[in-house]
């Protein structure tokens, strides 16, 4: 007897220990599992509406066409366009050529939902509550369960599953439905508005594309870009990132039109070529009406994944994942190139206003150092890799190419630049952005008075004032942490003032005070609290020593 009881016991602690070790692995089939049975149906035709056959003015004559072209964690680094790029970018940097780039341009926020519910509203979140970004539930959780299973040496991260338990639904999670976005400003004024590709501002109960002023949306609804078992897919997958061991098992190869999270269907071929296919469709069946088109790329945001064709045309990238990552960007160049040459071959180029930008700075959990260069930080982060991004305005009737502009701008501008472009006027009763056009249509800064940007995830704030720009966060430590710069002398963020400039600090934090005094307050709290390197990608180890930020989401 108590020789079956010892062995009971020996089986029960060998059980829990294999458990124990092999924890991550059967977390990761628990998540696979609650994906996989999402319905996905075979690829159809998208019915975009059609505009008129033929025009009865010239193009010049009507409002301009607007196209808005977003790429997702695209570092400022990544296009060859400010000198750098892992592999040449010729078509953005045409658009650049060709049109207005903006050297000193931001993000609305350093993860990307609060950064598109900027550009689509022009208001800060503490006007919308807009403030974190949406993810699935569980997927805290289980990022916060991988993480600490990994051997990286990082400082804990937190995890509060009774905070996310009150939350509502992932699809519910979004941009509230009073919110006027630039789809419904343009609509208003007789617009034909198709959005294509990412949202993430909410899929229901009044919150999809369909349903905030866009005649049709071809939604993302999951992230694959391929199968991950297609024959012309080739696959980096990232060992040291928990969120990318999360995404392989949770994504699936799916879209929807005009339904939300809803019917979702296979779509025809690798995302951003497929989406680039539908925004053609979109221009030519529209091209006799003015039309917006918001072609929101999944790319190059991980899962990484690219097609084997531009795997080999990027040459002996090393490591691997770098070379799938530069195939990618390869890929949303091709894009802004098939969408300018359709332009020109339709005959809309000269009146049609293209706009480029991405979504927040690279990410340093793909671990490739040089995404931000030469800026400091990465997405999740608001130093200024976090934070910088491309932004460059092509519209030939009206701006002269190569023309440059110094000024500090935001994606709190896109929505009322792209109103005054259309000679529209917003129903929203307070805009934080402001028209960029003056800078860009040689009509000069004269009249430019702004001094101030403002970014916020929870604790985490930023002001940039003149050239001064203060981050306050109150975490690791129990007191506030803050970071000082002055980024006409110190532009990469080098030296932090903080200590020394007492008077600067007390300043910026009265701005900071003052933008919150009438917040509205987060339509819903954070649940998760991660620690990222500032200067270090997750491939190094965290040594101590080495800076880092706590960013709530």
């Amino acid at each position: 007897m108590k020789k079956t009881l010892a062995i009971m016991v020996a089986l029960i602690v060998v059980t829990a220990s294999i458990g124990w070790f092999f924890r991550v692995e059967i977390l990761l089939g628990v998540i696979e599992y609650r994906f996989s049975s999402i319905e996905v149906s075979e690829p159809r035709d998208i019915p975009w509406k059609q505009g008129p056959s033929a025009s009865t003015t010239t193009n010049l004559e009507r409002p301009p066409n607007i196209i808005l072209i977003v790429a997702d964690d695209l570092g400022y680094n990544d296009i060859s366009t400010f000198g750098g790029g892992i592999v040449q970018t010729p078509s953005i940097d045409r658009l650049a050529k060709e049109g207005a780039v903006f050297n000193q341009s931001y993000s609305g926020a350093s993860t990307c939902a609060p950064s598109r519910a900027m550009m689509m509203t022009g208001r800060y979140p503490t006007r919308t509550g807009f403030e974190f970004t949406p993810t699935p539930a569980g997927m805290g959780k289980a990022v916060s369960f991988i993480s600490g299973g990994m051997d990286n040496n990082l400082p804990p991260g937190f995890y509060d599953e009774e905070m996310e338990a009150n939350q509502p639904p992932y699809q519910l999670k979004g941009l509230p439905p009073e919110e006027i976005t630039i789809a419904e400003t343009l609509k208003d004024s007789g617009y034909y508005t198709a959005h294509i590709g990412k949202w993430h501002l909410g899929n229901d109960n009044g919150m999809a594309p369909h349903e905030q002023g866009f005649d049709d949306s071809l939604l993302m609804t999951s992230g694959l870009y391929l199968p991950e078992d297609d024959l012309n897919v080739v696959n980096a997958k990232i060992p040291f990132d928990p969120i990318d061991k999360f995404l392989w098992k949770a994504m699936t190869y799916s879209n929807s039109f005009n339904s939300g999270d809803g019917n979702r269907f296979k779509p025809k071929g690798y995302l951003t070529d497929y989406w680039t296919d539908e925004s053609i469709n979109v221009i030519k069946a529209n091209k006799n009406r003015p039309f917006f088109l918001y072609l929101a790329h999944w790319g190059p945001h991980t899962p990484l994944q690219a097609t084997r064709e531009d795997y080999e045309a990027v040459g002996d990238i090393r490591p691997h994942r770098k070379r799938v990552y530069a195939a990618m960007v390869r890929a949303i160049d091709r894009s802004v190139g098939r969408v300018l040459d359709t332009l020109d071959q339709e005959g809309l180029a000269d009146n049609t206003l293209v706009m480029f930008t991405s979504d927040n700075g690279g990410a340093g959990y793909i671990g490739i150092p040089e995404v931000n260069q030469p800026f400091r930080g990465w997405k999740i982060t608001m130093f200024e890799g976090g934070l910088r991004v491309p932004m460059m305005i092509k519209w030939p009737s009206k701006i002269t190419a190569g023309t440059v502009v110094d000024i500090p701008v935001a994606h709190i501008d896109v929505m009322p630049t792209l109103a005054a472009a259309a000679a529209s006027q917003s129903k929203a009763t307070e805009i934080d952005g402001v028209n960029i056009l003056p800078l860009a249509t040689s009509q000069g800064d004269q009249n430019w008075d702004r001094e101030t940007l403002f970014w916020q995830n929870g604790h985490y704030q930023v002001v940039r004032h003149g050239d001064w720009k203060l981050q306050v966060n109150d975490r690791p430590t129990d007191g506030l942490q803050h970071w000082l710069f002055d980024l006409a002398k110190d532009p990469t963020e080098q030296n932090n003032l903080a200590a020394v400039r007492q008077d600067k600090v007390k300043e910026l934090n009265g701005l900071l005070v003052d933008h919150q005094a009438n917040a509205v307050g987060a339509l819903y709290p954070a649940t998760t609290q991660m620690p990222v390197m500032v200067d270090k990608t997750l491939a190094e180890e965290f040594e101590e020593g080495d800076e880092y930020v706590y960013t709530p989401n």
